[in-house]
């Protein structure tokens, strides 16, 4: 009985453990929305990754770029805010009563040849603060809120 538990014990901590990794990797997902790396595609799912102390790094499938944070030169946060029309109409009135959020994050930097780029990115609800807080600690900058939802969502 008590080897029972303990396997049980440890497929949880596991299953935990998993878990905690799973959501640590969907929070860094960003979805590439447009700028001037022709690289990507709109629509392209990648990692925005914001481990490294020098660099950003940016990743889809088949490309990645790195940014390295003293070449960042203004970081912009901002929403889309919509109605759920097409829920309403096909499934419930009720949805009327919610919005839609989506999460938009531009940064404007300089590459390596010295030349100005950006890049826009969709994120998750989840990822935009600590994302956010991120850009701030690496790159000494303040974050350009670009609308009234964007600022009551970051700044609350």
């Amino acid at each position: 009985m008590m080897r029972h538990l303990g396997g049980l014990r440890l497929e949880l901590v596991l299953s935990l453990a998993l878990s905690l990794l799973a959501l640590h990797a969907a929070d860094r997902n960003a979805e590439f929305i447009g700028g001037t790396i022709s690289s990507f595609k709109v629509g392209d799912d990648g990692q925005l990754n914001l481990t490294s102390a020098e660099q950003m790094t940016y990743g889809s499938r088949q490309y990645s770029l790195a940014i390295p944070y003293p070449m960042v030169r203004s970081i912009e946060y901002g929403q889309k805010v919509d109605r759920r029309y097409l829920e309403a109409f096909l499934i419930s009135p009720l949805f009327l009563l919610s919005k839609k959020r989506a999460h938009y994050l531009t940064i404007h930097f300089r590459d390596n040849k010295g030349l100005d780029q950006a890049i826009v990115l969709r994120l998750s609800r989840s990822a935009v603060r600590p994302m956010l807080a991120s850009l701030e600690a690496r790159t000494g900058l303040k974050v350009k809120v670009q609308d009234d939802e964007a600022r009551k969502a970051y700044r609350s």
